[in-house]
């Protein structure tokens, strides 16, 4: 979701700052960099021109870095607390959550299997190297299998953290967010309360670096349209097609799931949802389209205790986009860089990025394609510097992203609410 036009980043006992960034002129410092990239290198300008936009790009991107882990760990305590609370409420939040899960592992094996077919069909255009110019030249070693399985566990956390090691960090996160909830109430409040301030102050941090953006974007593309020269409005292209092709398959998925445990008709489906799809078309927020996914529920004839509990709750915990757009971020940056990625690297991708989008509350978009998609990369090897300018474009991808939450939303809704009148009818 493109959260930028959201009143808030989360509710309750776990509501987060509120964050505005500068979405629209971010894009456009993308484009102005590229062109005067491009003019610069047309007209021959000097070499420390490139060098000073390198060095305030650089800045700019490991300001960005340096927020990643301390922000994660605390979503993912914070989120992974959120989805076992509610696990806890019922067995209407239980199905709710296993129809999720499904869904993030499902997009994200159709990512893992279909977008390297797809770029080996359509390949990265010429000159899109120049996107990992700031990428460090040791970056993309992909460990074997045994060692990769001897570094699901750290025998030090801070040595872990140090070293960007996300999956042993992913792993004791997970651990140590199911052991918070096994405390004594008043241990596990003030746990939460730590984590929630983290992520709070981080939140402020990020925020701060990506108001700031405009500027750090522009210097990066600069030196990106020196190098590449016109590809680079190819390769941006060609990038938002292939990701939102993926997230075209969750959408889909969606309309599966109306039909299959939800036991709605395709055509009565579709148009119910059609007006929720439109206004998530134009706000680009889930948030906002709650009011009209309770209308299409409604529509739908379902429970309105069905309807809302499951919508409200999956629009802060559940984007079904994310597992197979973020993947697909991973594999296109992978493909940049010329790092082929092994079977077992590939379920472990699977498994983060699902973990992740199942945890993370809502945030802005422009916060969320860092700190979802960042540990993704680094747990797969894959460099982690072109996201930097990726998030300029993130603006068009989001369409997809949120259409394919919103429909799916819906769907959730329907099979949930399906299975808890048959479960009604049969007691």
């Amino acid at each position: 979701m493109l959260e930028s036009e959201d009143p808030g980043a989360g509710t309750g006992k776990f509501a987060l700052v509120s964050i505005r960034l500068p979405v629209a002129l971010t894009f456009a410092a993308l484009v102005g960099g590229l062109g005067a990239g491009i003019i610069g290198a047309a007209a021959g300008a000097p070499q420390s021109l490139s060098d000073i936009a390198a060095l305030i790009g650089g800045l700019w991107l490991r300001a960005l870095q340096m927020t990643i882990i301390p922000l994660v760990a605390a979503l993912l305590v914070l989120g992974l607390v959120q989805m076992i609370i509610a696990a806890r409420v019922g067995t209407v939040a239980r199905r709710m959550l296993l129809i999720m899960v499904v869904a993030q592992l499902a997009g994200g094996a159709f990512t893992a299997i279909a977008m390297p077919a797809l770029l080996a069909a359509f390949p990265v255009p010429e000159g899109a190297s120049a996107f990992l110019a700031q990428t460090p030249s040791d970056v993309g070693e992909v460990p074997k299998v045994l060692d990769f399985m001897a570094s699901l566990v750290s025998p030090n956390i801070i040595a872990a953290a140090a070293e960007t090691a996300m999956l042993p960090l992913t792993l004791f996160f997970v651990m140590f967010a199911v052991a918070i909830t096994r405390l004594p109430e008043d241990q596990g409040e003030r746990l939460l309360g730590f984590f929630h301030a983290l992520g709070n102050v981080m939140l402020l941090i990020i925020g701060w670096v990506l108001a700031v953006a405009p500027v750090g974007v522009f210097a990066l593309a600069y030196g990106v349209g020196v190098q590449s020269g016109g590809g680079a409005f190819a390769a941006l292209g060609h990038y938002v097609l292939t990701v939102t092709a993926m997230g075209t398959f969750v959408l889909v998925l969606a309309y599966g799931v109306a039909a299959g445990p939800g036991r709605t008709g395709l055509l009565r489906f579709a148009g119910a949802v059609l007006p929720a799809q439109a206004v998530a078309l134009s706000t680009q927020s889930s948030l906002a389209s709650l009011p009209a996914m309770l209308d299409s529920a409604g529509r739908l004839s379902l429970r309105a205790s069905t309807a809302e509990f499951v919508l409200p709750l999956a629009v802060v915990i559940f984007r079904a986009t994310s597992s197979a757009m973020n993947l697909a971020v991973v594999y296109y940056i992978a493909a940049l860089a010329g790092i082929e990625i092994p079977p077992s690297i590939a379920v472990a991708g699977i498994l983060i990025a699902a973990v992740i989008s199942l945890s993370a509350v809502s945030l802005p978009g422009s916060i969320s394609f860092v700190v979802s998609i960042g540990p993704i990369a680094l747990a797969m090897g894959v460099p982690v510097e072109p996201l930097a300018l990726l998030v300029a474009v993130e603006m068009l991808p989001d369409l997809m992203r949120t259409l394919g939450n919103v429909t799916m939303n819906v769907a959730v809704t329907s099979a949930v609410d399906r299975a808890a009148g048959e479960a009604n009818g049969a007691s």
